[in-house]
């Protein structure tokens, strides 16, 4: 079953700016489609890859902050081709 997620970082310290980019640059080495925008990031792929590579990484992200959140939104479907029809 392919889905597609979109997850938003955000430590809760000063300088978080380190924190995302290595989330993010962790995720780019996946093999998995990656697409990211100024507010989040999006990752699609098969459930089962999907979330293997995303239980690891959260954790490892969360390791790495004293304090922060993850928002994640999932669907089922891979939406990474989609385009506004209006």
């Amino acid at each position: 079953m392919k889905i597609s997620v979109e997850l938003t970082l955000t430590p809760l310290h000063d300088d978080f700016e380190p924190s995302i980019i290595h989330f993010i640059k962790k995720l780019r080495t996946s093999g998995l489609k990656i697409m990211e925008n100024p507010l989040s990031t999006q990752v699609y792929g098969n459930y089962d890859e999907v979330m293997r590579v995303l239980t690891y990484e959260i954790k490892e992200a969360f390791e790495l902050v004293e304090r922060g959140l993850l928002y994640m939104k999932i669907v089922k479907s891979d939406r990474h081709d989609y385009e506004p029809h209006f």
